[in-house]
């Protein structure tokens, strides 16, 4: 049977408003914030509004044989979720209840099309936050956020988003629909599913619900301090001190000359003269911020050290200039975007390695004759290097240059990925990470979870 046909009839949507085969919205799906853009295309796109239209389609697709890639926002940075040949691009993005929150209990259940930022907007009224903050907030959806254990600017304090998830809903391959976790504090009965479930990019199933832990929102204002370094191995020796101190800061953010320099592209140099206090130069920034009780005195604590590792430091002097700062670390991409199409990477080493792995990026950049922004989420050893190319095509030598950076992360005990998931762009060096025997490891358990291999097949393994 002809797949829209059966789906349209499986779905109980003759008019195509939930099954969608539009030239344009078939093309959408095709790609990502990752610049990948899969060559074939999906044969439909289902929007799913309810646990049943997902069911429905899981059932179809299962009894046709046809494979299925869940997607969310479309926000992702690995092609994880882009619809290739043939396939059938199952879309929850208009799944975005808030369904309830509790208090009490400081969680919230929710659909996975709620984007974060809406989350945190409803639920900061009761004095509550949703700890997980990805640069794209705004734009990316919680269940986004969990198929890939995404993290962000306050990891290092807070953790990434597995620290977050209590329990899961999730259509497997079959339409089944089961229920992981719990929703106490503790729960240790049988085998882990939901933490194994967060970040595994859609191969599993298809997440339909959540349930998230809440934070409460820290007392008093944020205290942010700005210190600008004349080279990468200052500064990160100074991320890596400062982050190990017994008043942890929340966000330890550094972003090496290239990047400064493309921001103050972008914003204006004069922009980033004025809310450093200092010239692009002058070399490197480092962000570091505190929140809750005792935050400013923490600051002001670091100051010294800050300084000892050869920084200039200034302290935010109010909210606004606070916000400037952060608007010069969030202006990173959007800039990289301005010059051109991106490869975003994402590497993370420990942090003790950070430097090193700065100065490899950097001898990889000269070797191949390529500029390669970095910035990186410094409290986690987490670093986002950027190719800027010309074309609708990654060129060889930026994929070259790739697997040198990524072959340098691995050697120097880190991974491939910090938070943005393997997905199509990175899944050829997987094994040089997890090594043959967990490879075929994690094969086995995606078998049992989805016997004909239909969804998402072509990513992650």
């Amino acid at each position: 049977m002809d797949t829209v046909v059966a789906l349209r009839s499986a779905l109980a949507d003759p008019d195509g408003a939930v099954v969608r085969t539009e030239p344009d919205v078939l093309d959408a799906a095709r790609t990502d914030k990752s610049g990948w853009t899969a060559p074939g295309g999906p044969v439909a796109v289902v929007e799913a509004r309810t646990v049943e239209h997902v069911q429905a389609t899981l059932r179809t697709c299962s009894a046709l044989g046809v494979p299925v890639v869940p997607r969310g926002a479309g926000t992702g940075l690995a092609g994880g979720a882009n619809g290739t040949a043939g396939t059938v691009v199952l879309s929850v993005a208009r799944m975005d209840r808030i369904v309830s929150v509790s208090t009490e209990d400081e969680y919230a259940v929710v659909e996975p099309g709620v984007l974060n930022g809406d989350l945190n907007g409803a639920v900061a009224e009761l004095g509550l936050r949703f700890a997980p903050d990805p640069a794209s907030a705004a734009i990316a959806s919680v269940g986004g956020n969990i198929a890939t254990n995404a993290g962000g600017l306050r990891c290092v304090k807070y953790g990434v988003t597995r620290e977050a998830v209590l329990g899961l809903d999730v259509v497997l391959a079959d339409g089944r629909l089961v229920s992981t976790g719990h929703r106490t504090v503790k729960g240790v009965t049988g085998l882990d599913l939901t933490a194994l479930l967060v970040g595994s990019e859609g191969t599993l199933g298809v997440i339909v619900g959540a349930t998230v832990r809440l934070v409460p929102v820290p007392a008093g204002e944020s205290a942010t301090l700005a210190a600008v370094y004349p080279d990468v191995e200052r500064a990160a020796s100074a991320a890596a001190l400062v982050v190990t101190d017994v008043a942890r800061p929340s966000t330890v953010e550094l972003l090496d000359r290239a990047a400064l320099e493309g921001i103050a592209a972008y914003l204006g140099p004069q922009v980033v003269t004025e809310t450093l206090g200092s010239t692009v130069a002058d070399g490197v920034f480092l962000l570091v911020e505190w929140d809750g009780p005792g935050a400013a005195e923490a600051a002001l604590a670091a100051v010294p050290g800050l300084q000892a590792a050869g920084g200039t430091v200034r302290l935010a002097g109010s909210t606004a200039e606070r916000d400037r700062l952060l608007t010069i670390r969030r202006s990173f991409h959007p800039a990289m975007e301005a010059r051109g199409r991106v490869l975003i990477e994402d590497v993370a080493v420990p942090r003790s390695r950070l430097a090193e792995m700065f100065a490899r990026v950097e001898a990889i950049g000269v070797e191949y004759g390529i500029a390669i922004p970095t910035v990186a989420h410094a409290g986690d050893g987490n670093l986002h290097p950027n190719f800027v190319f010309e074309g609708d095509e990654v060129p060889p030598h930026v994929w070259d240059a790739a697997d040198a950076m990524f072959r340098a992360a691995i050697e120097l005990g880190g991974t491939l990925t910090g938070e943005h998931g393997v997905g199509v762009l990175k899944r050829r060096w997987i094994a040089d990470e997890l090594g043959d025997d967990v490879l075929e490891l994690q094969r086995g358990i995606r078998r049992v979870f989805d016997p004909a291999g239909i969804l998402n097949p072509g990513k992650v393994f």
